[in-house]
């Protein structure tokens, strides 16, 4: 099985660790390694070739980061045009590269997964579905709560002759709370990560049916060898999600629950979940921190010659750098985003 990794994300709810400059899927904020390094390991586990597709933005810090791969395994976006069309560059390089009917797992560079085993057990299954049955397999998350962040899968039906692999009923936006409470008590709904799994000819039979001017970017960009020419065109394209462009229109999707712990790192609350806190449940990352009655806080210094005091605080975000200091709520924490796309616009 062929990995796709998508690495173009700007990560703008983790400001300011992280900036337009060095996006969240560069910086190391679970481990020693970089969530993209996390990532690749993680694909590798999966059993053949990894291709990264970075924009050309930070292309050069990618590289630096996963010296193991060739020039050749980085498919660089010439600029953001949505995860449509990125998904169509791979499919477009990988297509001259390997067999077609090899299943290619799409994935993201900056989500937080620790049991690696899981996660490559339920996207070998996700490969054998998808060649079996020649259909695109998603693979969704089961709900831990009802969350009103994340799309959700309806699952109609476990497929006949391949076990724990469901048909998808249809997808639902970002619910409002009690909505979010009625899908999980069903237990018909999956969390939508945006996990993928098919070869080159299942999502191109899909693009055929279902979104034809996708289908038309994909051959634009087949039998382009110039790069210059190559830029024009992709920049050409319109700016596209491929869920909407894609997923939600095919009628034969199917999906895989998944075996593994997961976590999108889409706010600080989440960043404090997926690291280890202290008996006062606060995780301290940096020097020159300074506390008393502190609880329920993340504290992060990157500027090792500023001091930081907090006292009698609960449930914040402290978090300093050379770009800037957040201070907020911890509860309020995934609106960092509208904050730093005032200061870095």
């Amino acid at each position: 099985m062929i990995t796709v990794i998508i690495a173009g994300g700007s990560g703008t709810r983790l400001w300011p660790l992280s900036t337009s400059d060095k996006p969240k899927q560069l910086l190391s904020l679970t481990s020693e390694k970089s969530m993209v390094q996390n990532t690749y390991e993680r694909a590798k586990g999966l059993g053949g070739e990894v291709y990264v597709v970075p924009d050309i933005s930070h292309a050069d810090a990618l590289k630096a980061q996963l010296p193991e791969l060739d020039e050749d395994h980085f498919v660089v976006e010439p600029g953001r045009r949505g995860t449509a069309n990125c998904i169509v560059a791979a499919l477009s390089h990988v297509a001259k590269r390997h067999d077609h009917d090899e299943p290619i797992a799409f994935i993201h560079a900056d989500h937080h997964v620790r049991d690696s085993s899981g996660f490559a057990y339920c996207f070998e299954d996700a490969a054998r579905a998808s060649t079996e049955k020649g259909e695109i397999v998603l693979i969704g998350i089961e709900p831990t709560y009802p969350a009103t962040g994340f799309g959700y899968i309806e699952r109609n039906g476990e497929v006949e002759g391949l076990e724990g692999v469901y048909r998808v009923d249809s997808f639902k936006e970002k619910p409002d709370f009690d909505t979010a409470q009625r899908y999980m008590a069903s237990g018909n709904y999956l969390w939508n990560c945006g996990y993928f799994v098919g070869s080159v000819n299942t999502f191109l039979r899909a693009l055929e049916r279902f979104a034809p001017e996708l289908k038309n970017n994909f051959d634009t960009l087949s039998v382009i060898d110039n790069p210059e020419e190559y830029k024009e065109k992709y920049l050409s394209f319109e700016n596209e999600v491929i869920d909407i462009a894609l997923i939600e229109k095919a009628d034969t999707l199917l999906v895989v629950p998944a075996a593994f712990d997961w976590m999108d790192v889409g706010s600080f609350k989440d960043l404090h979940d997926a690291n280890e806190s202290d008996q006062n449940n606060n995780y301290i990352h940096g020097e020159n921190i300074h506390t008393i009655e502190l609880e329920n806080a993340y504290v992060r210094n990157e500027d090792p010659d500023k001091n930081i005091a907090l006292i009698g605080l609960d449930n914040v975000v402290v978090v300093n750098t050379k770009d800037g200091l957040l201070v907020a709520r911890k509860d309020l924490s995934h609106r960092v985003g509208e904050i730093a796309k005032k200061i870095q616009s």
